[in-house]
């Protein structure tokens, strides 16, 4: 890591000598540094659940098999082959470790979307003929989402359940919804919008009284929160490498050998992965995702403790100098390093662009892109107007004390900046509301 980080310094030196004249100019029109620019060349990274950054352990793992040891482990009639093979099957023992499963449950794809489609379309497809209803919540992520709807144009029934103004699911709502032609529900652990931790154990023990199979994207728990696959009653859970510092690209499906869960994969070819995702085992990142495995499996406690310290700290920072903010979802059941915060009569993305030395985003990364408002906080029940003003801010392992504080005088410079703009902010001083407004 010393031998990398070295070779970044010379060369931002050499570049920095390079473009010497160019700088001084561009300095000259924008005028003197912020603070923050000062403080950190980069912006801040707190968009922990959109992905987080490569483990240096993780990185040290990977890197024999991006050189020298580049077999395919699937070739199994020479060395090469068999060294990738060995290793891929150690990271398969790392990932099922994590999560109380068998290496024989545990199948190896390009990540959680990809996990959350063969979970879905395959359970569907296998169970068809005999069920083909399946529950799941209007604030799962969206490849969940997409896939429900692609079941429905394939013949399915699906139930989109409403959540309570908390984010959570209510479990008698979920009872009622089950049919004797459910086949599956499926519900995502931690939610990485608004971090909400569902209640995984109470509806994986309700689907195994229902005899209903019951899919979690765990993405975002796994390795942050406890799971474990049996005392959760899970049957298919999804899993992804980048949410805990591994390698982008991978992940990784649980699919409960007993009692045995059945599917019909929608990837077809050379039948890797025992059937279930055809296609080359990318060697170097299954051994990260492995890696990242074990390192949280030993550490995810000091993490939690960690970013659960920071997030209130942010928190607290925040409403001691900020009034009219309000925290989506569920604040006990939360993720750790998770928040989601409407501003009051303040725009998120105006937010956004004003706080360019500091990365979050306003909603899940899959969507930030979209002006619409937030489909997950619209189903909280939140208006179309605060909606627009959340900030998800995302700590991880890595982030210090010092970048948090950084953070709350950014983000408090210029919330109060928008808000003196703002003629709605005038009139909440007033004690109005939008609603007194008489529009001309």
């Amino acid at each position: 890591m010393w031998r990398v980080s070295r070779v970044l310094f010379c060369t931002t030196a050499a570049t920095a000598s390079g473009a010497g004249a160019a700088a001084k100019a561009a300095a000259a029109v924008a005028g003197p540094p912020s603070a923050l620019t000062l403080f950190k060349t980069r912006p801040i990274y707190m968009d922990n659940q959109a992905t987080t950054p490569l483990d240096p352990r993780v990185l040290d793992a990977m890197l024999p098999y991006m050189t020298e040891e580049y077999g395919n482990p699937n070739s199994r009639t020479h060395q090469y082959g068999w060294t990738a093979e060995e290793a891929v099957e150690k990271a398969r023992k790392q990932v099922a470790d994590l999560v109380g499963a068998s290496p024989k449950e545990i199948f190896f794809t390009s990540g959680a979307t990809e996990c959350n489609n063969i979970a879905i379309k395959g359970v569907g497809n296998f169970l068809k003929a005999k069920k083909n209803h399946i529950i799941t919540l209007q604030t799962e992520h969206k490849c969940v989402l997409d896939s429900c709807r692609y079941m429905e144009m394939e013949g399915f029934e699906v139930t989109y359940l409403p959540v309570q103004k908390n984010g959570l699911v209510d479990l008698s709502v979920l009872e009622a919804a089950i049919k004797p032609t459910t086949c599956l529900v499926s519900c995502m652990a931690a939610h990485n919008e608004i971090g909400v931790l569902q209640p995984i154990r109470e509806i994986g023990a309700l689907c195994r009284s229902k005899k209903v199979l019951f899919h979690t994207d765990a993405a975002q728990a796994v390795g942050k929160v406890p799971v474990d696959v049996n005392a959760d009653n899970i049957d298919v859970m999804s899993m992804s490498s980048h949410k805990i510092y591994g390698p982008k690209g991978c992940g990784a499906l649980y699919v409960r050998r007993r009692p045995r869960v059945r599917l019909r994969s929608p990837v077809s070819g050379g039948g890797q992965e025992r059937g279930i995702r055809s296609g080359t085992v990318a060697t170097a990142l299954v051994v990260g995702m492995g890696a990242a495995c074990e390192i949280a499996m030993k550490e995810w406690k000091r993490d939690a403790a960690h970013t659960k310290k920071l997030q209130d700290r942010l928190l607290n920072g925040l409403k001691s100098r900020l009034s009219h903010l309000v925290v989506n979802g569920d604040a006990e059941r939360r993720l750790p390093g998770n928040l989601n915060i409407s501003f009051s009569c303040v725009e998120g993305e105006s937010l956004l662009m004003g706080m360019k030395d500091v990365a979050v985003s306003s909603g899940s990364a899959c969507t930030s892109a979209s002006l619409e408002p937030s489909y997950v906080l619209r189903a909280l029940g939140v208006d179309a107007e605060n909606a627009h003003t959340s900030i998800r801010f995302g700590i991880g392992r890595f982030t210090t004390e010092k970048e948090v504080d950084v953070v709350i005088e950014e983000c408090v410079k210029n919330v109060e900046r928008l808000r003196e703009l703002s003629p709605l902010w005038d009139l909440m001083q007033e004690g109005k509301t939008l609603a007194d407004v008489q529009w001309r």
